[in-house]
């Protein structure tokens, strides 16, 4: 399985990014930061055992669905690190890496690490390509009018309302998103299937366990819509102002280079350490797809030096609050779904 970004290759000589890559490189800014993660790690290790217990005891009870809200929280966190050890960011080796990611993401969230890696390293390569971007390629939502016009019937309809229809689908990502990473298993290596059967396998297990010990079949039930529901809001709200009404390439038009096919096709959200904090330092978009192997930690300290690069190359850098991000991805969904509309 390919690693996500593991080494960024040195550009060419001539190339736009190689006097941004020396700058970064010389702060130090692409050096591991292993005290950090590890604590990082084990506070949100904690915070998962920690809401664990909380079910346990509250127990049998409608206020148990509370803490259906911090355990969402959580495990976006634990995503998070699964999504950095994925590029390499934490560990020194490719190894490590990935058992941190397949820990993270199968034994504790039930998600598979290989499918999740394998689509954000396309993802990566090529983002906002229609032709190559699996995340702009078509599915319950389009991101292109010529996407939107093959549409018709229930497709057509929700391609019409798709901007308002956003939110509302986003609670169904969490189940999304593991039922993917399941289907994907017939097209893993047998050894890894293996192994990531067997984790899927215990997370379930544990997960099924908890639940039903501390509450009834019905409340259990109850607890785990709810909570996958408000993971995946939490991760789409993350994702979504990334790239979304961003440029996308031209399938038949020329090639962009990396910092311009980086760039032009990221967005930045402002905000303070609330922010940072939420969105696990995605916020910082554009320096995190200029340098995926780029510790967390480190993507704010770049932001400087990336957007200076961007003016005096004459480079568009798009930064915007986290409502208008939203706003911003809306009005795109709305602007694709508007010929079907008007049909």
């Amino acid at each position: 399985m390919p690693q996500a970004s593991a080494v960024l290759a040195e550009p060419a000589a001539g190339s736009d990014f190689a006097p941004l890559l020396r700058q970064v490189r010389a702060a130090g800014l692409l050096d591991r930061r292993r005290g950090r993660y590890a604590l990082a790690v084990a506070v949100d290790l904690l915070a998962l055992a920690a809401t664990a217990a909380g079910i346990v005891h509250v127990g049998d009870s409608w206020w148990t669905l509370l803490l259906a809200v911090p355990l969402a929280v959580f495990c976006a966190r634990t995503a998070f690190t699964g999504h950095d050890s994925g590029h390499s960011q934490i560990a020194g080796t490719r190894r490590a890496n990935r058992a941190l990611g397949l820990v993270h993401a199968d034994l504790l969230l039930g998600m598979s690490y290989g499918w999740w890696n394998d689509k954000h390293n396309r993802h990566h390569a090529n983002p906002n390509h229609v032709d190559k971007d699996p995340d702009v390629g078509e599915g319950a939502l389009v991101w292109t009018r010529r996407q939107a016009a093959r549409r018709a019937g229930f497709a057509g309809w929700l391609t019409r309302h798709q901007a308002a229809l956003f939110f509302p689908l986003l609670l169904l990502e969490g189940i999304n998103l593991k039922v993917s990473g399941v289907r994907d298993l017939k097209r893993r290596e047998p050894g890894q299937r293996r192994l990531e059967t067997l984790l899927l396998t215990l997370h379930a297990a544990g997960y099924a366990t908890l639940l039903l010990c501390a509450m009834s079949p019905g409340k259990a039930v109850v607890f785990a819509l709810l909570h996958h529901a408000l993971f995946g809001l939490h991760l789409g709200m993350v994702f979504a102002p990334n790239h979304k009404g961003m440029e996308m390439p031209d399938p038949d038009g020329e090639r962009w280079g990396h910092l311009r096919r980086q760039v032009l096709t990221s967005r930045n959200v402002r905000g303070g350490p609330v922010t940072d904090w939420f969105m696990g330092g995605l916020n910082y978009q554009i320096e995190h797809h200029l340098f995926p192997s780029m510790p967390r930690a480190h993507l704010r300290l770049a932001r400087p030096l990336v957007r200076a690069h961007c003016e005096t190359v004459g480079l568009s850098y798009a930064e915007t609050g986290l409502v208008d991000s939203y706003a911003q991805a809306l009005r795109h969904m709305h602007d694709v779904g508007a010929p079907l509309r008007e049909a």
